[in-house]
């Protein structure tokens, strides 16, 4: 397992752009693959916003985020970002990293399949 911490969330105004990052540490010399989740406040469930597999070639997006987030990351750093454009109200929540092992071509979408979750970074979206 790896261990994580976001950081980056914040007050922005709609439309406006933000970037959240996620710090990996302990094994990370292991492949895994990195997804960004969100839970709006006072929800319970967890939606799926994008993930990034461990070579940094696949990603998949959300269709609500689709074209305006941008998922990457630098295993040099330990580092998946999360650039956002064009943010909505809707896009209120905190934001949550998590990994899990996978082959380096593999991009995981499913919370099941991740084991490693940070806890969170809270992005407000004002109109």
């Amino acid at each position: 397992q790896v261990q994580l911490i976001e950081s980056g969330g914040g007050l922005v105004q709609a439309g406006g752009s933000l970037r959240v990052s996620c710090v990996a540490s302990g094994r990370t010399s292991s492949s895994y693959a990195t997804a960004w989740f969100r839970q709006t406040p006072g929800e319970g469930g967890r939606e799926f916003v994008a993930g990034i597999s461990w070579s940094g070639v696949h990603t998949y997006y959300a269709d609500r985020v689709k074209g305006r987030f941008t998922i990457s990351r630098d295993n040099a750093k330990n580092t998946v970002h999360l650039q956002m454009n064009s943010l909505k109200p809707e896009d209120t929540a905190v934001y949550l990293c998590a990994a899990g092992s996978a082959t380096p071509s593999s991009v995981l979408l499913h919370p099941d399949d991740l084991d490693s979750w940070g806890q969170g970074t809270l992005v407000t979206v004002s109109s």
